[in-house]
């Protein structure tokens, strides 16, 4: 039952995900700023940070399937979610056997990560023509309040989080030695 945790957890951060714009103010809504809610994504870090060891890659699993329901359900273009999520997850992944895994390594691995696979996002529907809007609009009605939104995400996620996923990885290291 325990090995199902993490993708109910993801399953319902997609679902949360799709009705995240009307949990906002309708000044937000209504105003020229574009907010995209990357839960699944914050998620992910946490599963990368916390719960994976060196050589297990649950979170790029992980990354890889909930990204492709994400383009499946909430998107028309096929992979783009499903690719931005498992790279930038493994490239989190990667930065994380460098650093200590803390509350300020999260924020700043948050942050690159949602820069990074947003800029993916918009950068792959800017070539195939499914987004025209210019570069220096992106980053400021896009990029940078998508930040903040998912920064303010992840730190009220992170002290629920973590001791539970440092949870779940240590009964995962003594179920497996045993």
């Amino acid at each position: 039952m325990r090995r199902l945790y993490l993708p109910l957890v993801l399953f319902f951060f997609v679902i949360l995900e799709g009705v995240a714009i009307e949990l906002l103010p309708a000044s937000f809504v209504m105003s020229d700023l574009l907010i995209i809610p990357h839960w699944v994504f914050i998620f992910l870090l946490y599963i990368a940070l916390f719960y994976d060891n060196d050589r297990t890659y649950f979170s790029v699993l992980y990354g890889a399937i909930f990204g492709l329901l994400i383009d499946i359900v909430y998107t028309g273009v096929l992979g783009v979610y499903m690719f931005a999520y498992a790279f930038t997850i493994y490239v989190m992944h990667g930065i994380r056997k460098l650093l200590h895994s803390n509350i300020y390594v999260t924020i700043l691995l948050g942050i690159i990560g949602i820069l990074f696979a947003d800029f993916t996002i918009y950068l792959v529907y800017s070539v195939v023509g499914l987004t025209d809007m210019v570069l220096e609009d992106y980053m400021l009605y896009r990029l940078l309040p998508t930040i903040i939104a998912n920064l303010l995400f992840l730190l009220v996620l992170y002290p629920i989080t973590k001791n539970r996923l440092s949870k779940w990885q240590d009964e995962q290291i003594t179920k497996t030695i045993n």
